[in-house]
């Protein structure tokens, strides 16, 4: 049982995703007229003009992207997870609309009226919670079909950013929708999904950015062990070669926490003031002193 326990938690985090996608759509972006991007964006205009339920165009409009997926993001392995996602999402979206949430009265019907009106809000909520619907997604390492796909085969093979893989892939939907919905709706679809991209990647690598140091000094030993000692802190010592010298010189390389860059700076500035020190932001730190290295 242990050993299939990644798997079913992966599967619940993928519904409990389209849950989430879900009543963005309905709560936030369809009541505001907001182009969500993508095959929901889609769904909405045809929506707009035929009546079709949006949840069933959702499903249509993924059978070829889904197609897509299969061949470039694993196969059986994406394709069932993907199906799932892309299933649920689908359902809820049509289902939601039926339960007493969304009734006369209920919490999800209150809470339109509460935005109506009031589109920058609508598209600032609507953001942050789909951005943690398409996070969980990817921490599942599945997608929610649609625009996704193509994200993930643009990340996956050419390194580009969630965040802009979802400007790329969305932005021609949301332009067309300024046609039909206006173009104040499509300005701030534009902001909603830039956001809702940036709440993705930080659902998905999670909030504890970290800083990473280079440091190319004479000193490297006492540096490193006044790290040891007064940041609790590992470091690794390269060997490194002056490019215009050609004399070898020692590179201390460590990866600290946001609040420990000032104690760095003092320390490094006491033992050589004359250190080389190059400071950057990592994204994620695993292993000891971090999170555990796990997938």
């Amino acid at each position: 049982m242990k050993k299939y326990f990644p798997t079913i938690l992966d599967y619940f985090l993928i519904i409990l995703a389209a849950l989430i996608q879900a009543l963005s759509l309905r709560l936030f972006f369809i009541p505001a007229n907001l182009a969500s991007g993508g095959v929901s964006g889609i769904s909405q205009l045809i929506n707009h003009f035929t009546g079709w339920p949006i949840g069933f165009m959702i499903l249509l409009g993924n059978i070829p992207l889904f197609v897509l997926g299969w061949r470039f993001l694993g196969g059986h392995r994406f394709a069932l997870r993907t199906a799932v996602a892309i299933f649920m999402l689908s359902a809820l979206t049509d289902l939601l609309v039926q339960t007493p949430l969304f009734a006369p009265g209920g919490a999800g019907t209150r809470l339109i009226n509460d935005l109506r009106g009031d589109i920058f809000l609508s598209a600032l909520y609507g953001a942050v919670v789909s951005g943690i619907g398409y996070g969980l997604v990817y921490r599942a390492r599945g997608t929610s079909g649609g625009s996704d796909v193509l994200a993930r085969i643009l990340n996956h093979y050419r390194g580009v950013p969630m965040a802009t893989s979802y400007l790329l892939v969305d932005t021609a939907v949301i332009l067309v929708a300024g046609f039909v919905f206006g173009w104040k709706a499509a300005l701030y679809a534009m902001i909603a999904l830039y956001v809702s991209g940036l709440v993705a990647e930080s659902t998905l690598e999670g909030g504890g950015t970290v800083r990473s140091a280079i440091i190319v000094t004479s000193e490297a030993e006492a540096i490193s062990a006044r790290i040891l000692e007064e940041l609790e802190r590992g470091a690794t010592i390269l060997e490194g070669t002056g490019a215009y010298t050609g004399a070898g010189r020692p590179v201390l390389y460590c990866v600290i926490t946001r609040a420990e860059v000032a104690t760095l700076k003092a320390i490094v500035q006491e033992v050589d003031s004359r250190a080389f020190m190059v400071i950057g932001v990592a994204h994620e730190a695993l292993g000891e002193g971090f999170r555990p290295l796990k997938t």
